[in-house]
């Protein structure tokens, strides 16, 4: 078994990190980017469609183009090895350095000891036995992503009559994909009473070509022998599915947007701390597990709606690490909690003395909402919200100046979020 040393281990060469591997060779550290595909760039490279870059270029670029962005620098920079075609399969922590062991077909088990680790590898989507449809188990039935790569990567088509389950943004650009490859898209189903997605996307993909969208509706079961022949949907009335208003669409394709886990069986393993409302990591403003010198970012930490937010939370982490490094990395004594109408908050906890990017994910559509933020049940930030949803996260940064003055000895000093 051959053993490699660096001082960072990145494991996923996704957006998240490449963006941390960026950071972190321009400063200097000697960092290994461990990934299982032949090819760094994660998800993105078969994001073909346009809409990336917005906020963090400045600039409208497609998925690959946003990837080649980082890969560019990171992979000139010989401070940065990239291990491709490798799968990390452990982590143990030994005496303050961690020993992580790798697969490669090409290079066999390779030991990588390194001081510190950050986990990128993104995430997975939800299927059929996730979400439990009733019915026979015909061919035909993909997840929206696996359709995506079919059509983008490979050249193939998955089907030419397509009802997609769940309006997440995968699937609504499936819809439109799919309609330019020359299929029928014949309706989208979700559940719930709005769109998972984000309004551009119901916008350019599905109202631009007339693709019925049914909310409060779900696919109730599946027909087919060999090839899934058409769907029964069901309208939601009172939190219950009516059978008695049930019609059948004819299909013989069903694409799965239900949804996206984070890639946490290896955090699992290593006994990092979950967090139940997300299923990443819990971490503190340092982006630091519960396990000192492991770090979590981008969508295996929780589900972003726009890949500019996973790249500045990433270069957040590297900065961190390298302050870890150094060991200038301040500790978060005190928690944050998420209250009325806020699903999550991240980071699961903070230090009043730096100033703060909290992520929030709200539970509700609304508009002209406010956005509270209490220090021991005292007000210290009042945001007024123009619109809110779901599927479009919150940004907030609270400075030192709000939290410091509000902090007391002896009292838990909890920073809660809520909506209004």
């Amino acid at each position: 078994m051959k053993t490699k040393k660096f001082d960072v281990t990145i494991i996923g060469a996704g957006a998240a990190g490449l963006s941390a591997a960026k950071i972190l060779g321009e400063m200097g550290v000697k960092t290994a980017i461990v990934d299982r595909e032949n090819t760094p760039g994660g998800i993105l490279n078969q994001c073909i469609h346009n809409g990336f870059g917005l906020h963090y270029f400045r600039e409208e670029l497609t998925g690959p183009e946003y990837a080649y962005r980082f890969v560019d620098k990171v992979f000139k920079n010989k401070l940065v090895e990239p291990l491709l075609e490798t799968t990390v399969v452990d982590i143990e922590n030994k005496d303050e350095v961690k020993h992580l062991y790798a697969y490669s077909k090409s290079s066999g088990v390779t030991r990588i000891k390194s001081r510190a680790v950050l986990l990128a590898m993104g995430a997975r989507e939800r299927n059929r036995g996730n979400i439990g449809i009733p019915g026979t188990r015909p061919s035909g039935i993909f997840t929206a992503g696996l359709a995506q790569r079919f059509v983008n990567i490979d050249g193939l088509s998955p089907g030419n009559e397509v009802v997609i389950v769940g309006s997440g943004d995968i699937g609504l650009i499936m819809a439109r994909r799919m309609t330019w490859i020359g299929a029928k898209v014949k309706a989208v189903i979700e559940i719930q009473p709005y769109p998972s997605g984000l309004t551009r996307n119901i916008v350019q993909c599905l109202n631009d070509f007339n693709i019925p969208l049914y909310l409060s509706h779900v696919v109730s079961k599946i027909y087919g022998d060999d090839r899934i022949e058409g769907v029964e949907v069901s309208p939601i009335e009172s939190g219950i599915v009516n059978k008695d208003k049930s019609f059948n669409i004819k299909c013989d394709t069903l694409l799965l947007s239900v949804g996206l886990i984070p890639e946490n069986e290896l955090s699992k393993k290593v006994g990092i701390m979950l967090n139940p409302e997300t299923n990443g990591p819990m971490v503190d403003s340092n982006l630091m597990t519960s396990i000192d010198g492991i770090f979590s970012a981008g969508n295996v930490l929780h589900i972003h709606d726009l890949v500019d937010f996973v790249t500045m939370e990433s270069e957040r982490a590297a900065r961190s690490i390298i302050n870890y490094l150094e060991g200038k990395l301040k500790k978060s004594p005190y928690k944050t909690f998420n209250s009325s109408n806020v699903k999550y908050v991240i980071p699961n906890s903070y230090n009043p003395e730096t100033e703060q990017t909290f992520l929030l994910r709200p539970m509700i559509v609304k508009n002209n909402a406010r956005l509270r933020v209490t220090l021991n049940g005292v007000p210290i930030v009042e945001k007024k919200l123009i619109h809110i949803q779901p599927s479009e996260m919150i940004s907030l940064k609270i400075g030192p100046e709000k939290m410091i003055n509000a902090v007391g000895k002896g009292k838990e000093n909890t920073l809660v979020f809520s909506i209004l």
